[in-house]
Order: structure tokens, then sequence, then C-alpha cells
């Protein structure tokens, strides 16, 4: 289990280091294209595009192929899109590049993150989810840092570099025991979609993608103005993810033993306050300390809202790698339509605007948490095992 939690946690920092290395690099982008808040918010949304289209067609192929060859898949990919963006010389090439990116993303995660969770016993599923996590998370701390190390060393050295990588995790997890393909579950798909607490954790990584989709876009411009350069705006990232990447492994934990909702409710109150405290917010240091705070407040759903999705996905039945695709699906509505929107209405009426719609946002999930409890906690008895344990 060691291993297997040691190879999945460092293909998904992998992973999420190149999905965080564009956050030092939009000014620089929009500058050399031209681009304003909308453009530079549509070029970081194209990773979010690619993992949309591609979140189902890996969960499927997590199902049907099994995790195994579902995590080298998406090791390829990640690799043809590294050499690709390395040599990209437009915003339409670079476009294309995070595009493929945010496909082979999904493919990875569905599969490392389905075989992870059907190795591992149900009782410390939030505590190995947490930190799996935690690893991508430090990923994505650790991709701004690279992002201002290419930006000074070269782009196109230090994206090959990490093409060659890919292949060489790609090559690992090939020679790693395979884990047993699950059946896909078609008619408990429909179930799943009727599950109120499989979509409640589905919305919980949509919210948090969305929130720091906004911040990808709207805090390196907002650093950028107030006097940072390329490397401090990487290690207000830094310091941010490092806070995010302890905390994780413990909230997982946290809700394994004392329910998925408490946590979520701590973050979503939390959420609401840094949020609108973004909104108003104008010196460079207070925001580059609400980055802090809003990494361990958004943050703070990822892992109970996955871990009830794999919950969930075990009562009705549904394959882990399926579950794990639509989730991905989830994930990555939240970071196109953040950056995306939240840079298009930005431009259009201020940055205080798309982060009062997502504090409201954090507002109402939380009112919608009380009322979920207060329905009625039964669960759905999964068909296959009827004495399966319920989600608290």
């Amino acid at each position: 289990m060691r291993r297997l939690l040691l190879l999945v946690s460092t293909i998904v920092l992998v992973d999420a280091m190149l999905f965080g290395a564009l956050a030092p690099l939009v000014p620089g982008y929009a500058e050399q294209f031209d681009l304003g808040k909308t453009g530079a918010g549509l070029l970081v949304a194209a990773f979010g595009a690619g993992a949309l289209v591609g979140s189902i067609p890996g969960g499927l192929a997590a199902a049907r192929f099994g995790p195994k060859r579902a995590v080298v898949l998406g090791l390829l990919l990640l690799a043809l899109a590294s050499f690709a963006f390395a040599l990209a010389d437009g915003a339409w090439a670079l476009g294309l590049a995070r595009f493929v990116q945010g496909a082979s993303s999904t493919t990875t995660w569905a599969g490392a993150l389905a075989w992870l969770t059907v190795a591992s016993p149900r009782s410390r599923r939030g505590e190995l989810l947490g930190f799996a996590f935690g690893a991508a998370v430090f990923g994505a701390i650790v991709g701004p840092t690279f992002g201002a190390a290419a930006d000074a060393v070269g782009i196109r050295v230090s994206f090959v570099g990490v093409g060659v990588v890919a292949l060489a995790l790609a090559g690992l997890a090939g020679s790693r025991p395979a884990a047993p393909a699950e059946s896909l579950g078609e008619a408990a798909l429909g179930r799943a979609l009727r599950d109120r607490r499989f979509l409640g954790g589905l919305w919980l990584n949509t919210l948090p993608a969305l929130l720091f989709g906004l911040n990808f876009v709207l805090v390196p411009l907002r650093l950028d103005a107030g006097g940072f350069g390329t490397l401090a705006i990487a290690g207000v990232f830094l310091a941010a993810g490092l806070f995010e990447t302890v905390v994780n492994p413990l909230i997982g934990r946290f809700s394994d033993r004392r329910g998925r909702l408490l946590p979520v409710r701590a973050a979503l109150l939390a959420s609401v306050l840094v949020a609108t405290a973004f909104a108003f917010a104008r010196d460079p240091f207070v925001v580059s300390g609400l980055v802090v705070l809003a990494a361990v407040a958004f943050g703070g759903f990822y892992t109970p809202g996955m871990a009830l999705v794999s919950d969930r996905a075990e009562v009705v039945g549904l394959s882990q790698g399926l579950g794990f695709g639509i989730m991905n699906s989830a994930w990555a509505a939240g970071n196109m339509a953040g950056p995306a929107a939240g840079g298009a209405l930005a431009e259009a009426a201020g940055d205080a605007l798309p982060y009062l719609l997502g504090a409201l946002l954090c507002l109402v999930t939380l009112a919608l948490s009380f009322r979920q409890a207060g329905s009625g906690s039964a669960p759905t008895p999964r068909p296959a095992d009827a004495s399966s344990s319920a989600l608290r």
C-alpha cells in the first residue's frame, strides 16, 4: 500500500505541477500576446476545458481497462502536452497545449484515485485520499515556482524535462501489478446521479475549482500591479500551498472519524469570509496573506468531497473509476468557469464582483448542507451489498 500511495502521490504531484506552472507566467503571456483579463482567463481556462472533455472518457477507461492502463495513458498524454507547450509560439498553441494537459490530467486522476481506492480499506479512504491530494497540492504550489524557474532558465528546456519525467513515470506505473478492472455499472450511473450526496460531493469539487481558478487569474495580475515580480508571485503561491499540503491529510482523517459534513461546513464558512475579503483587498501584502488563507479555506472542500463521491459510488454500485471520472467533470467545470467567467466579470465590472459572487455561492452551499442533514440521512443501500456501511 505504501508503494502504491507513493506512486499515486508522485503522479498527481507532477500532474498538478503542470497545472500550477502557468500562474506566474500569466502576466508575461498577457503582455507578450496582448491579452486582457478575458484573454488571460481563457488561457487559464483551457486546462479546465480539456479536463471537461477528457473526464468521462478517462473514467470509462479506468473502469473498463483497469486503473493502471488509464494512468499510463494519461501520463503519455501529459508527456505529449509538455512537449507541445515547450514548442508553442503563440496564444492559440499555448491554449491547445493546456487543453491536452487538462485532458491528460483527468484520465490520470481517474485511474490513480480508483487504483488507490480499490486497494485501500474503506475506514482509511479519506486519510489516503487526503495524502494523495496533499501531494497534488504540493505539486500545484511547486508549479508556480517551477513556472518562475522555467521563465528564468528557458521554457523549452524546462517543459521538455517534464515530458521526460512523465514518460519515466508511465514506465514505472506500467511495471506495477495491475488492479482489477471494475464493472462499469451503467445501471448504477442513474442511481448515482439521483443520489443527493453523490451530487453534493461533485459540487464540493466544482466550487473550490471555481474559486481557485478565479485566484489563478486575478491574484497574479493584482500582485504584478502591486510591484511583485514573477519569483515573488510564485513565492506567495508556494507559501499558500505548503499550508494546504499539511492540512489535507488531517482533514481527510478527521472526515473519516467525524463524518464528511463537519469539515466541509467549517471550510464553507471560512471561504465566505476569505472571498469577501478578496473583493476589497488591494494592498499586495494583504492579498498575499489572503492567498494563504484561501489555500486552507477553499481547499478544505476537496478531500471530504472526493471521499464523499467515492463512498456514494460504492453504496450505489458505481465503479470507482467512473465515479472519479464524473468527479473530474465537476472539477473541470469549475476550473473552466472560474477563470473564464471571473476574468470577464472582473474586466467588465472590477475584481470585487466575481469574488462576491463566489462568497454567495459558498453561503448558499453552507445553508443547503444543513437542509440536507435535516432531510433524513438514511443512505441508499448498495444493491450488491445491503449491509454496506453508510456515509455518516
